[in-house]
């Protein structure tokens, strides 16, 4: 019977371990070098924090252009290392670029709301906080991939689910979006495939809100949003293409400046840094260049490819 007691007691430890790390407290701690971090978010005994690469001599008052990226995973897992690459090719030319850390399902037991919460309390933060980071306040832009590019996307978008009791009177939303293989419709829309199902009530529960239309981007689109640039795959099995191409279609027959860039046989992901030799890091962190540079956050001719040699020489 000890026998028993003991075998039963190791296999039900990792299940406790987990339990006690979903509840217990909780402070983001990854390394990603070349970046400080700071706590922007405090909610219960969960600290969050943004990774921050600045560039060279950057001091307070500076008043840069900055953007701050969400990670991808499925609102369920996933680390702001996602993006330290895109940040590390973005401070280098000018921009204080940061990567955010975020609730999510595996680590405290979250929704995708709570995701949403989140990344508009990381906005608001760096408005709040904009001269001590020398932080231009009217020239900050969200970014993200996948379920990190729909908490962009709702940052730039969602009128609704800002974090309750944080100061409404300073905007938490971008001045610029730039999405990767975003969810964009997590809503009911007729002819488009919406991403976790039709079924209401399993939106509702998926999503942990009674009205999925106010988390759907799509469902949002109105005059005033933030000009958008949506990179995605033409293969992506996960988030159709489809749903990018109405987005962006509905944007801009809304009158605003909404581009999309779509890769050939691209899958979901395609984009991150590592893979397939870096071609498509290079390819999507061009455009992005490009369009912030048409928005006056960066200079001159981009230089991924430079970016990516010295880093094959840093091994």
């Amino acid at each position: 019977m000890k026998k028993i007691i003991l075998i039963m007691a190791a296999l039900l430890a990792p299940l406790a371990l987990l339990a006690q790390e979903k509840k217990g407290p909780y402070e983001s701690d990854f390394e990603l070098p070349g970046s400080r971090a700071e706590v922007y978010k405090t909610i219960g005994d969960v600290k969050l924090k943004v990774y921050i690469y600045e560039p060279k001599g950057h001091k307070a008052g500076a008043k840069r252009p900055a953007i701050v990226f969400f990670f991808g995973g499925g609102w369920r897992g996933g680390t702001p290392k996602q993006f330290q690459e895109h940040c590390r090719y973005l401070a280098s030319k000018g921009m204080v670029a940061m990567t955010a850390d975020y609730r999510v399902s595996s680590r405290q037991g979250t929704k995708p709301v709570h995701c949403v919460r989140d990344g508009k309390s990381a906005v608001r933060w760096i408005r709040q906080n904009a001269d001590r980071l020398g932080i231009d306040p009217d020239r900050v832009a969200a970014g993200g991939g996948s379920a990190g590019g729909h908490v962009a996307a709702c940052t730039g978008t969602l009128p609704k689910h800002d974090e309750p009791g944080e100061d409404a009177k300073v905007s938490s939303v971008p001045n610029a979006m730039v999405l990767f293989n975003p969810v964009l419709i997590t809503a009911e829309a007729e002819g488009l495939k919406t991403f976790g199902g039709d079924r209401l009530e399993k939106l509702k529960a998926r999503l942990g809100v009674e009205d999925p239309k106010t988390m759907s981007p799509y469902h949002n689109i109105r005059k005033g949003l933030p000009p958008t640039l949506v990179l995605h795959g033409k293969g992506d099995t996960t988030v159709p293409y489809s749903t990018a191409e109405a987005y962006v279609k509905q944007a801009t027959k809304t009158g605003l400046r909404a581009e999309l860039a779509g890769y050939e046989d691209m899958p979901h992901g395609f984009f991150n840094f590592g893979r397939r030799d870096n071609k498509m890091f290079l390819a999507t962190v061009t455009r992005m260049h490009e369009f912030l540079r048409s928005l006056g956050y960066v200079k001159g001719k981009p230089t991924v490819e430079k970016h990516l040699k010295r880093l094959a020489g840093q091994k």
